[in-house]
């Protein structure tokens, strides 16, 4: 019985399909191991568990190795990141300022923990360490925008903005279908 893959098995393949045209500028050797995972996170946001095997098989070396090392370093993702990107700094100064209160706010608000991805893809939630701008914690980095004296009224604004944001993005969408406002 055939069956139709689903989102993130197309997704998978698509992946795997785009690693294999890349791995060729790659040395095979064990030394161009993170180059390579840098670069399929780079281009795909992430590494899934296929990306990995696919990475093993062309460098022969072990999977688990290759888990191994990109576990190691908090760079690489396991998780396709939301569409908005949401990271929360816990240096020192942040963390003294409330930024673990921050980052609880983001995860109570969007359902889910640091680390996580919101199941429609719409957020995702990182605790990162120091992002080098202490005199402004608590810090918070919403889709690459630095935002600074953090206060956890300010997560729900963000998320004011969002909705209204993707109102207007599903308006405009409207108005540029057939038979939309703009035809009407």
């Amino acid at each position: 019985m055939n069956s139709v893959p689903t989102q993130t098995e197309t997704e998978e393949r698509e992946m795997i399909e785009a690693i294999e045209a890349m791995l060729p500028r790659f040395a095979k050797h064990r030394s161009a191991l993170i180059p390579i995972l840098q670069a399929v996170q780079q281009e795909h946001g992430y590494l899934s568990g296929g990306a990995m095997e696919r990475v093993a098989e062309y460098l022969e070396i072990s999977p688990s190795e290759v888990y191994g090392v990109a576990t190691f370093y908090n760079q690489f993702r396991f998780h396709p990141p939301g569409r908005h990107q949401i990271k929360v700094c816990l240096g020192t100064a942040c963390h003294v300022a409330g930024g673990d209160i921050i980052l609880e706010n983001f995860e109570r608000k969007l359902g889910i923990r640091a680390g996580e991805t919101t199941p429609d893809r719409e957020y995702s939630v990182e605790r990162v360490a120091c992002v080098g701008c202490c005199a402004l914690a608590p810090v918070a980095i919403v889709d690459g925008t630095v935002l600074g004296h953090m206060q956890p009224s300010r997560v729900e604004g963000l998320f004011v903005q969002f909705q209204v944001e993707r109102e207007r993005e599903e308006r405009e969408k409207a108005e540029r279908e057939p038979g939309g406002e703009q035809d009407a």
